[in-house]
C-alpha cells in the first residue's frame, strides 16, 4: 500500500535532497574547521569569514573554497604529516630510541662508527 503512495522517483528524489543536504553540512564543518585552524590570519579576520558564510551561506563557503583551495591543501598536508610523526614517535619511541638502539649496535661492534653517524643524523634529521 505503501509503494503505491511513494513512487519510485520520489524515493530517488528524496535520496538525492539528503545526499546534498550531508554534503552541504560536510562542506560547512570543512569550512569553519580550516578557518579556525588558521594561524596566518587574526581573530577579525576569521570572525568575517565565519560572519560571510553564515549571512550568504552559499556564496560565502564558494568563494572560501576557490579563493583559499590552495592553502587549505597545505594546512592538511601539515596536519597530516604531523600526525603521522607522532604516530611513528609513540609507536617507534622516537628518535632517542632509534640512537639508542643504533649504540647498543655499536658497542656490540654490528656497525662501525660511519654506520652509527648517519643512523643519528637520520633520527635527528
Amino acid at each position: 500500500m505503501l509503494a503505491a503512495d511513494y513512487p519510485f522517483l520520489d524515493v530517488m528524489w528524496t535520496m538525492l535532497v539528503f545526499f546534498l543536504w550531508v554534503i552541504w553540512f560536510w562542506l560547512l564543518i570543512t569550512v569553519f574547521s580550516d578557518v579556525f585552524r588558521r594561524h596566518d590570519i587574526s581573530g577579525g579576520m576569521k570572525a568575517l569569514w565565519l560572519i560571510f558564510v553564515i549571512l550568504l551561506p552559499y556564496l560565502g563557503v564558494f568563494i572560501y573554497l576557490i579563493s583559499q583551495s590552495k592553502s587549505m591543501a597545505e594546512r592538511n598536508m601539515k596536519q597530516v604529516e604531523a600526525q603521522q610523526q607522532y604516530i611513528r614517535d609513540v609507536a617507534g619511541g622516537g628518535a632517542a630510541a632509534e640512537i639508542e638502539k643504533a649504540k647498543a649496535l655499536l658497542d656490540s661492534g654490528a656497525i662501525s662508527q660511519a654506520e652509527f653517524d648517519a643512523i643519528k643524523a637520520k633520527a635527528l634529521a
